[in-house]
């Protein structure tokens, strides 16, 4: 298990929003959007770009979302507001949009890759959603992924989730932003609930789709980063060492840049 006696959470809070509030102010923007989706990674995104001061719009997105979900965003967004007076928010129902969406398109060949490809476009809607308040209030879109999302596993829709403008959270393992969630005063229904992606319109966790734990995956981050290989693990640390280095590998199209054919001299 990784150890976080170091971890200054006051200090890590200035500098995550300072970087955040001189990034806006550099670009030129007004604040931020954040998609808010009941979970701990949204929850701390947006509280950080509250405390910039600058506006912070909270942005709601039910596709028949569970209950859970709803009832978890709504309640930090009170929170938030309590708090914040510079926090304002929306709700777009978007299940109508992708209820007609999945009207006009053909299923694939399987159920299996029918559904994750409509969960994939779950959050490619929302990245549109996004930006399009981000447009109207001259704002940056705020991703909500922590570091063993976007760089171990790839834990994300390429273009949904992953389409942002600034990444706040994005070097901070999971039990990171738990720590840094608490401490910012996240609510306790956040803090304890199992992590989701929410793209599927049920409450299966993370941790069912991906087959490990945060703790485990943050774990198997650190071995592969030291050279370490699955030889050198036996029982459980040999199953989720194999589960990380698989996702890490089929997912690494979505942690490269965008790979471009570049045109030898002699052809031009």
């Amino acid at each position: 298990m990784l150890t976080h006696t170091k971890f200054d959470s006051e200090a890590i809070a200035n500098h995550i929003t300072n970087w955040l509030h001189d990034y806006a102010t550099n670009a030129k923007v007004k604040g931020f959007v954040v998609g808010i989706s009941g979970g701990i990674d949204s929850a701390l995104t947006s509280t950080l770009c509250a405390r910039t001061g600058l506006p912070t719009l909270c942005l709601e997105m039910p596709i028949h979302q569970a209950d859970s979900h709803v009832s978890r965003a709504k309640e930090h967004v009170k929170n938030l507001q309590a708090r914040f007076s510079n926090v304002s928010s929306e709700e777009v129902d978007l299940t109508s949009t992708f209820a007609h969406f999945k009207e006009q398109v053909p299923q694939a060949g399987t159920q299996h890759l029918t559904d994750l490809t409509l969960a994939n476009t779950r959050s490619r809607l929302r990245m549109v959603t996004l930006y399009y308040f981000a447009g109207i209030h001259n704002a940056l879109v705020a991703g909500t992924g922590n570091k063993v999302e976007d760089f171990g596993v790839g834990f994300y829709t390429k273009y949904g989730d992953g389409g942002v403008d600034v990444s706040p959270i994005a070097d901070l393992t999971k039990t990171e932003v738990r720590i840094l969630a608490r401490h910012l005063n996240v609510p306790d229904s956040i803090l304890v609930a199992k992590p989701t992606d929410g793209l599927f319109g049920d409450d299966r966790s993370d941790e069912d789709q991906i087959g490990a734990t945060y703790e485990e995956l943050e774990w198997a981050m650190q071995q592969n980063d030291s050279g370490k290989v699955a030889a050198d693990f036996t029982g459980r640390e040999k199953e989720v060492f194999e589960i990380y280095k698989r996702l890490n590998t089929i997912n690494q199209h979505k942690m490269q840049p965008i790979p471009v054919c570049k045109i030898p001299l002699n052809l031009t």
